[in-house]
């Protein structure tokens, strides 16, 4: 089992970044006593060295999910700011949500189409109105359906309709992907200061 876990310091001020540089070495801690393997996919520097905006955290192993759970909300990092001096603030908090990285591909199995001949009104006279050489065909698992009838032959539609069904669907997957990445971003400005569900210190 696998888990992806977003951080992000959201629009926070540069100690943010340094919390959740923080936050990450130790959630890595707490999952390498539990067994659990971390690995670091993607991250986004802060300001200063050593930080981070963001970072995308691969969890894995038996009990993934529930580790990731535990990890889940808003994060608060309590120890005074490494970069002013004097009495001040003391709560640093990040995010951290499940993600998705990759959206997959949907299979596309000539098997998995119904191919039925239609007719079709149009250009093409009387033969084109009493032939069936249109063509619908369905892909079972998505309940896609295109119909063509640009040609004069039945074969001919039904290739085309394979082919458009193939692009259909693959236009769809490039959209998921797309829908994917845009509620990753969405995660940076949702982070809300309070209430924590876990709040770790030095």
């Amino acid at each position: 089992m696998s888990v992806h876990l977003l951080v992000s310091a959201g629009r926070g001020p540069q100690e943010c970044a340094w919390a959740l540089a923080m936050l990450v070495r130790r959630l890595e801690a707490d999952a390498a006593r539990g067994r659990i393997t971390t690995r670091r996919v993607e991250s986004v520097p802060g300001e200063r060295p050593g930080t981070f905006r963001s970072m995308i955290v691969e969890i894995t192993g038996d009990g993934a999910e529930e580790f990731a759970a535990s990890w889940t909300g808003t994060l608060c990092w309590q120890a005074p700011s490494p970069y002013r001096t004097g009495p001040g603030r003391k709560n640093w908090y990040v995010t951290a949500q499940p993600c998705r990285l990759d959206v997959a591909a949907t299979p596309f199995d000539e098997r998995d189409v119904d191919i039925v001949g239609c007719r079709t009104g149009g250009p093409g006279g009387q033969h084109r109105n009493k032939a069936s050489t249109a063509v619908r065909a369905t892909h079972r698992p998505t309940g896609t359906v295109v119909v063509v009838d640009t040609e004069r032959q039945f074969s001919l539609n039904r290739s085309l309709a394979l082919r458009q069904l193939r692009e259909r669907l693959e236009a769809g997957d490039r959209a998921a992907g797309r829908a994917a990445e845009t509620t990753r971003w969405r995660v940076h400005d949702e982070l809300v200061r309070g209430d924590p569900v876990r709040v770790e210190r030095p």
